[in-house]
């Protein structure tokens, strides 16, 4: 895979919409579709929201979002890598910029929500800092809902 660069784009492009429905229906295979909290591109454009896309030359081969609550937390959602990029660090380097856009937007405190079944990203979060906590705001008494936290600097 050739050098990977990441950088905040807007949500509402062709190749990342495409990412975004790979996103679906990976996670749709997986789990009943009210057990599946995916922001639309809608939702991806708001203010508070920050589009982290990761690029292999000018392919768009991974996307993350940063979802800012205004009280010094954040929410990481629409983690996503292309089956052709997954094992290559794409994932890592995502969690990397997420960290840096969070501690520029006063964010201290990051949260994510997986699925059980998502076995590779809950080891790359624990990796990467995160811990498994109980489950917070709309994931509370979801059985295929796996929470985890990290505390930045």
């Amino acid at each position: 895979m050739h050098q990977i660069t990441i950088a905040a784009e807007p949500p509402r492009q062709t190749e990342l919409i495409e990412l975004l429905r790979l996103s679906d229906e990976f996670a749709l295979s997986l789990y009943p579709p009210e057990n599946c909290y995916m922001l639309d591109v809608g939702e991806l454009e708001a203010g508070a929201v920050t589009v982290l896309v990761a690029r292999a030359e000018a392919d768009a081969v991974g996307i993350a979002a940063l979802v800012d609550r205004g009280d010094g937390s954040g929410e990481i959602k629409r983690m996503f890598v292309r089956d052709s990029a997954r094992g290559c660090g794409v994932a890592r380097a995502l969690l990397a910029a997420i960290d840096e856009a969070a501690l520029a937007r006063g964010i201290h405190t990051l949260q994510i929500e997986t699925g059980p079944e998502h076995i590779a990203a809950i080891a790359l979060y624990l990796a990467s800092g995160f811990a498994v906590i109980p489950n917070f705001g709309q994931y509370v008494g979801d059985a295929f809902s796996v929470c985890m936290e990290k505390a930045l600097p």
